[in-house]
């Protein structure tokens, strides 16, 4: 056994280990370019997304799978790495950084601009679909998850059944919302308020975007984040439950 085969089968055979490391590395690589190119102002979790989503496609180029990278035999780890476990857990590990009090001083404006947001990323993502011509109740519904989060999208999609095709356009759909408000939120903060605990909270509900409000907002300040991702985190968790039920109702009674 030469030395490639070694070193592939003990990648593989420690897959998740590996997962971590390739993942280690791709951040750190992702913050040093964030900022020596861009000062912090395009903060580093973008560019790991980006890079992330570059290295999925090129993953699934070369091995025709539908995995992206996880489907290259050593880097299969990342497919558990970036399953929804460690995904939920890192959303709800978010909670723990705020406080209470900070949080109930948000009061009626906190649940206005929950429930807001979530209703007019339902009906933004609806309409769209509409318009390009998916107009049965079941991709609208889905599509309109999608607009919420990428979350929200394929949770509803699976709960009515929709294509894979549906659930495919949503989830690229929160993606593309999540890049967005990443990248965006340090421009417009200073211009919106974005600087201070009640605030954060108010904009997390109405954006809901975890990984997107969490990402703006450490470029922002690093101590808003928590606020802001832990109002997302009840928005991702309303958008399921809202969106397979009365939202699905609403829409299938117009349409």
């Amino acid at each position: 056994m030469d030395i490639i085969e070694l070193l592939q089968s003990g990648l593989s055979g420690y897959s998740l280990v590996t997962a971590f490391a390739v993942i280690g590395a791709t951040v750190w690589i992702s913050y040093f370019l964030s900022d020596r190119l861009t000062k912090g102002r395009l903060h580093g979790s973008a560019i790991a997304i980006l890079m992330g989503l570059l290295l999925a496609y090129i993953g699934g180029i070369i091995t025709g799978g539908k995995a992206g990278i996880a489907d290259i035999e050593v880097l299969a780890g990342i497919g558990l790495m970036g399953g929804a476990m460690l995904r939920d857990l890192a959303i709800v590990a978010t909670a723990f950084g705020v406080r209470m009090d900070e949080f109930r001083r948000a009061g009626f404006s906190g649940i206005l601009a929950l429930i807001a947001g979530v209703v007019i990323s339902f009906i933004v993502g609806a309409c769209v679909a509409y318009f390009f011509g998916y107009r049965d109740a079941v991709s609208m519904t889905t599509i309109g998850g999608g607009a919420a989060t990428y979350i929200v999208g394929p949770v509803t999609g699976t709960a009515l059944g929709a294509s894979d095709e549906v659930i495919a356009l949503s989830l690229a759909a929160g993606l593309v919302k999540s890049i967005l408000v990443m990248t965006t939120t340090p421009f417009v903060a200073k211009r919106i308020g974005l600087d201070n605990p009640k605030s954060a909270l108010i904009f997390g509900g109405l954006m809901g975007t975890t990984s997107g409000v969490a990402g703006g907002l450490a470029a922002t300040d690093p101590k808003l984040v928590p606020y802001g991702a832990m109002t997302a985190t009840f928005y991702t968790g309303l958008g399921c439950f809202v969106g397979p039920s009365i939202v699905y109702i609403v829409i299938r009674a117009i349409v």
